[in-house]
């Protein structure tokens, strides 16, 4: 299986293309607005990330991103004096999230790799920290490509200090699941997409030792979100950068059917803050 999911997420990636085209357009470096649409790569883009981030303990910076991706969370949480360590599966989007801080200039802590950020190739089943590590893990559109989140929540329970946050930015089954349609970033098909209900995410936090302190449904901003995105992916003018260059092509039938499975509620989107 993660091998299999990672291909999903690196068959369609353009790493060396990626790279040159930051350069070429950006000498001085991409600003993290300039590259969101390549490394806010979830339902909401760099404003929900900033939702998510303003729901961690600014005192508390030791922060796991749990399927980092290509850091764009990673990065602005940077900026704001965070430390953060990403987690991803595949080792080519750690590659290509490591050599992109290096690129960026504005704001100067995000850039740093030696101190503000840390790369780190791994399964969420098994995270290789020790006990206590960190003050807040982040989940941002990657719990639902787990096909069993109870190991995963038993491992950030560990890892996680004493009072320690879980803060989740997560796409949930939406009350017509049956209409959900393929492919979608997360997912070619049903084989890799493990959406639970909000109910059954929710007991399985508590479960696993969490108290649930914040929980908002915001599909409505989500659709409203994603129907702005798909009017800029249709339009003539090519961006420097976009979803495509990490999904190829099939991001614009994958746009679509997000759209529409946003629409359907099929999915919602779902934003959640608990302490162990």
């Amino acid at each position: 299986m993660p091998s299999s999911l990672a291909h999903h997420y690196h068959q369609g990636l353009r790493d060396q293309d990626i790279l040159h085209q930051l350069r070429a357009h950006y000498p001085d470096g991409p600003t993290l607005h300039q590259l969101a649409p390549l490394d806010q790569l979830h339902i909401g883009g760099i404003a929900a990330s900033a939702r998510l981030l303003g729901l961690l303990d600014q005192s508390a910076p030791q922060v796991l991103d749990i399927g980092a991706g290509l850091g764009g969370l990673m990065r602005q949480g940077a900026a704001l004096g965070f430390h953060i360590t990403g987690l991803d599966i595949t080792h080519r989007f750690n590659a290509l999230n490591q050599a992109i801080s290096q690129l960026v200039t504005n704001p100067p802590s995000a850039s740093s790799s030696t101190g503000s950020l840390r790369w780190v190739t791994g399964d969420a089943c098994a995270l290789p920290f020790g006990d206590a590590r960190f003050d807040a893990v982040l989940f941002q559109h990657s719990l639902m490509n787990m096909p069993d989140p109870s190991p995963v929540l038993a491992e950030c329970r560990r890892v996680l200090r004493p009072g320690g946050q879980l803060v989740m930015h997560e796409v949930v089954s939406g009350p017509h699941s049956e209409t959900l349609r393929f492919p979608v970033p997360w997912a070619e098909g049903p084989a890799h997409s493990h959406l639970l209900t909000l109910t059954a995410l929710t007991q399985r936090l508590q479960t696993a030792g969490f108290d649930i302190q914040h929980c908002e449904d915001w599909s409505h901003t989500a659709l409203e979100w994603r129907q702005r995105q798909r009017q800029k992916e249709q339009a003539t003018r090519t961006p420097v950068v976009s979803p495509q260059w990490v999904f190829g092509e099939r991001f614009m039938e994958m746009g679509k059917n997000l759209l529409d499975n946003l629409a359907n509620r099929a999915i919602n989107v779902v934003e959640i803050s608990a302490r162990c």
